[in-house]
């Protein structure tokens, strides 16, 4: 019963905020139904039969619009636009921000219900909330270093094609087409915007900021001046794709040498972390012992954590040799 009242409260604040959301809004459903039909989400209006889909679809696009709506003009919005974008996510920044707070209600109420353990709501629902970004900065990564080993034969194809009498707008278009994933996905978007009317020049910037890659910079910078001062650009581009394919060898082999010091650096900070947050979830008073009562030893978990991350970081920063 105790578990009841909480998320009865929960649930009576989200109906509350959707209730003045519709009793606010200005009746327009006919119109927002002609909308919805062409604009909607997954959202089909045939006939009768598909009536429970559609509602469906309804309350979903209500309740992502009230989310969008919350969090428009917002800077860290944008950024998180940005690192879906990055990652290739089909998600808006609302429905993004919706998916964590219904995993961590989720997974704080299943934690509460199994362990019996008031902390699991707040912890295991911080997880839940945190988990999604999680994803996100690794697949951001996984597409980076995809997108980084592809390069430097991207850039030689390029080179290629320009040497065999093709245009910059004719070779990304060939790339485009017979490139590999993520590079053809992102070559697409490059000539798609040239077709709306940006220059290569600006459609190759904006490439730049979707994919963070310092290799990508160097090959990019080079068009740019090449454009401006003139010269041969397929030899330059053959002189990139060297440089980026001896880089990306010797990024390999420090990796290999760096492996067990990095491995070592997670397992001594996370170890520590993950032992204390098991002891709280399976034997509270085991841990509670350092704040009742309250004393000079209360903060000791704090200074122990500290610790812990600074030595993480040196640790990092010993081996992240840059090349």
């Amino acid at each position: 019963m105790t578990l009841l009242l909480p998320l009865g409260i929960v649930l009576a604040v989200v109906a509350i905020f959707i209730g003045l959301e519709r009793a606010l809004r200005p009746d327009t459903k006919r119109l927002d139904e002609r909308l919805l039909r062409y604009g909607a989400r997954n959202l089909v209006i045939v006939d009768e039969e598909t009536g429970e889909t559609r509602q469906q679809s309804a309350a979903a696009a209500a309740v992502t619009g009230t989310v969008n709506r919350a969090i428009k003009g917002r800077s860290f919005a944008d950024s998180l636009k940005a690192d879906l974008a990055r990652a290739d996510l089909k998600l808006t920044a609302a429905e993004f921000l919706i998916i964590q707070g219904l995993l961590a209600i989720v997974l704080g109420l299943a934690g509460t219900l199994l362990l019996g353990n008031p902390l699991a709501l707040l912890v295991l629902g911080g997880l839940g909330f945190y988990l999604p970004r999680i994803w996100v900065v690794q697949r951001q990564g996984k597409r980076l270093t995809a997108f980084n080993e592809q390069l430097a034969d991207t850039i030689a194809l390029m080179g290629n094609s320009l040497r065999s009498g093709m245009s910059l707008v004719q070779s990304m278009e060939m790339i485009s087409r017979e490139g590999v994933e993520p590079t053809a996905t992102e070559f697409i978007r490059v000539v798609r915007e040239i077709g709306l009317g940006l220059s290569p020049q600006d459609a190759l910037l904006h490439l730049v900021r979707r994919i963070r890659s310092d290799d990508l910079d160097l090959a990019v910078t080079a068009i740019m001046v090449q454009h401006e001062v003139g010269g041969n650009l397929s030899r330059i581009l053959d002189t990139i794709a060297f440089t980026i394919r001896e880089r990306i060898k010797l990024q390999g082999e420090i990796r290999t040498i760096t492996a067990q010091q990095r491995m070592a650096g997670w397992i001594l900070a996370g170890l520590p972390l993950a032992v204390a947050g098991a002891l709280t979830l399976l034997t509270p008073k085991y841990m509670t012992a350092f704040f009742d009562p309250i004393g000079p030893w209360t903060v000791l978990p704090a200074v122990g954590t500290i610790g812990i991350i600074i030595g993480f970081l040196v640790i990092r920063k010993i081996v992240a040799i840059e090349v």
